[in-house]
């Protein structure tokens, strides 16, 4: 060999070391010093960054991203709920928003059983809990804001009278126009072009809601007017709520469900209120973790996180064989206790919460763990005896399969990924949003509900929700999760906030159903075992578990699926296959993440959003 070939060879060995250490992301951090603004669309984001301009904080941003999504069908809507994480600087706590509607008059297990259902339906009027995204964003305006509904509302508004809409929505609602066409205030709105070839909206059409545009006009009349009478800010926004809930919006809202067949009554919408909770939190490594109580699936990552920690990930090396393995069974674990505990927590029984997240408790479920093998029959655990109690459901629990033999359509055990049914229950979308302000407020949310197609409720404009589904009927399946009026069901919609050294670390969240613990745990992972900076925790290539139940539709389950990234190597592919998994891949399988991390040193924030979708950010 040369000496040309020699120094031509050491060059590229140096080059290609570079390049790997270097690798840039497809989407740029976004740098902050005053504020940060992301969600899933850029007019959204857009409307964050114009509450911000003006001196709005966080949380005013937080409720005009929220706003917009919902007027923009981001894969929800007003009818919706949301589930807030808000970290209050002047009181230094993590406070939990729980506006999730609840199961209406007459919702009873026989009730949908004697329709012949397994569970209640995925869409339509029976679909619908009361909603709460309304109530949800008035009270974290109202209680942690500093604007008025009329300004953080003018963006939305402006939405509602018409904007462009983008492909992605306007092909939603074409390729849902023979079941639109069945709820006739839907079809008024999302039909345009009845009778032509295509029905729906164009792309860059200019999408026009009058109905919801005048709704959204009485909450801020209602505003102004309280201002006018002496109100103040806090109270004239709480007359707004009242009468969306309670006055002449609530009236039509009930009168156009009930007149396409829902159950929702004008005491369930004036019964039902927000509330303000405190919420779940594990300690990982050093990092406090908060998440939603045991009414989310929250906890699930949270006690995957307990598992992890008996283990040492940051050796095993990222994606390798071992790694994916041992995330993967720890997932696995978390998500049958959620399967067969989680509910909510103000009805009976009593979920063994305190157990579920010990790490007692976690050290017994790592004890468990096969390190060779994949478990695909893997069974909650009994966390009762670790908050000094005995399991009241070890007879239902023994019996419990990892399969639910009560689906309501029993669906080949094939692939995941042919099956598109499943994955579009599975995948179910919504949008997240996060915020953080120079004065310290942080927020995450991960609002859901009225997504397309959406049965609108009467001239309100208004898309009903579709969380019902989330219910089991049969209680040897979920004792803690059977639907009754007046109940919450148990939900996949996750916000996520971590606190190190007493300051916020990280706020983050992601849309997709019952991969989003899934994807967030790995992106936490990626940052605090990995060294990843924000933007490259979001892109990075995660597994997901089909293992656990579906939260939708026929709560399905694909025992032993594993989807992988198509880069992932021939070899990583064998031993997973030697330990019994069957594979899937995708090219992006991040999940679209957004995120934000604290950098204290420098006194800035580093936004991420995932190159997965249409997520967007702004920052200054």
């Amino acid at each position: 060999m040369t000496m040309r070939t020699k120094l031509l060879l050491g060059f590229l060995l140096l080059a290609t070391a570079l390049s790997l250490h270097a690798q840039p992301t497809q989407k740029p951090v976004l740098h902050g010093r005053h504020w940060m603004a992301i969600t899933g669309k850029p007019l959204a984001a857009t409307a964050g960054s114009m509450i911000f301009q003006k001196g709005g904080n966080a949380i005013d941003a937080t409720c005009a991203m929220l706003a917009a999504t919902c007027t923009m069908w981001d894969v929800l809507s007003w009818g919706g709920e949301t589930q807030a994480l808000i970290y209050n600087p002047k009181t230094k706590k993590v406070i939990a928003i729980n506006a999730l509607g609840v199961a209406p008059t007459g919702a009873t297990a026989d009730f949908f059983k004697n329709k012949g259902l397994k569970y209640p339906p995925g869409d339509g009027p029976l679909a619908a809990v009361t909603p709460g995204t309304p109530g949800g964003l008035m009270t974290m305006l109202a209680e942690y804001g500093t604007m008025s509904l009329k300004e953080v509302f003018a963006p939305a508004m402006q939405l509602a009278e018409g904007y462009p809409i983008e492909k992605q929505t306007a092909d939603m609602m074409e390729r849902n126009k023979n079941k639109l066409k069945d709820w006739p205030y839907s079809k008024k709105v999302f039909l345009p072009h009845l009778g032509e070839a295509r029905e729906a909206p164009n792309p860059g059409e200019i999408f026009k809601q009058t109905d919801l545009l005048a709704t959204l006009q009485k909450l801020v009349d209602t505003e102004q007017a309280a201002l006018k009478a002496g109100k103040s800010r806090k109270d004239a926004i709480y007359a707004a709520n009242e009468r969306f809930y309670k006055g002449d919006i609530a009236q039509e809202f009930v009168r156009g469900c009930q007149e396409q067949g829902g159950l929702i009554t004008t005491q369930d919408l004036a019964k039902w209120k927000v509330l303000v909770e405190e919420p779940t939190v594990v300690d990982y490594r050093g990092i406090q973790v908060y998440k939603l109580s045991q009414w989310t699936q929250g906890p699930a990552m949270q006690q995957a996180l307990n598992i992890l920690e008996n283990f040492d990930l940051k050796s095993m090396g990222f994606n390798t064989a071992k790694y994916i393995h041992t995330v993967y069974q720890a997932m696995n674990m978390a998500f049958a206790d959620r399967d067969f505990y989680y509910g909510d927590p103000y009805t009976g029984p009593e979920e063994p919460i305190k157990g579920l997240l010990s790490k007692e408790y976690a050290k017994q479920r790592f004890k468990a763990i096969n390190l060779e093998k994949n478990d695909p029959k893997v069974k909650p655990g009994d966390p009762y005896p670790f908050e000094g109690k005995t399991n009241p459901f070890l007879p239902v629990l023994e019996k419990w399969s990892a399969s639910p033999a009560t689906s309501a359509v029993e669906t080949p055990r094939g692939s995941a990924l042919n099956d598109p049914n499943y994955l579009a229950g599975f995948y179910a979308g919504t949008t997240s949003i996060q915020a953080a302000d120079k004065e310290g407020w942080v927020v995450s949310v991960t609002p859901s509900g009225g997504w397309l197609p959406a049965v609108i409720a009467g001239k309100t404009g208004v898309g009903m929700s579709q969380r019902m589904q989330a219910f089991a009927l049969d209680p040897a399946e979920n004792p803690f999760n059977v639907v009754e009026p007046g109940k919450r069901p148990r939900v996949t919609l996750t916000p996520s906030l971590a606190m190190k050294d007493g300051k916020p670390f990280l706020s983050f969240a992601v849309q997709g159903g019952d991969s989003q613990d899934q994807n967030l745990l790995q992106f936490f992972l990626n940052m605090v075992e990995f060294g990843m900076n924000v933007q490259e925790a979001c892109e990075a290539p995660n597994i997901n578990s089909f293992q656990m139940r579906s939260s939708f539709d026929n709560h399905d389950t694909k025992p032993g699926e594993i989807l992988l990234n198509e880069n992932t190597p021939p070899w990583t592919r064998k031993a997973l296959q030697e330990m019994g998994y069957k594979m899937s891949f995708e090219a992006r399988t991040s999940g679209p993440i957004n995120a934000i991390f604290f950098d204290w040193k420098h006194g800035s924030f580093w936004g991420g959003s995932s190159n997965h979708g249409e997520d967007y950010g702004i920052g200054w």
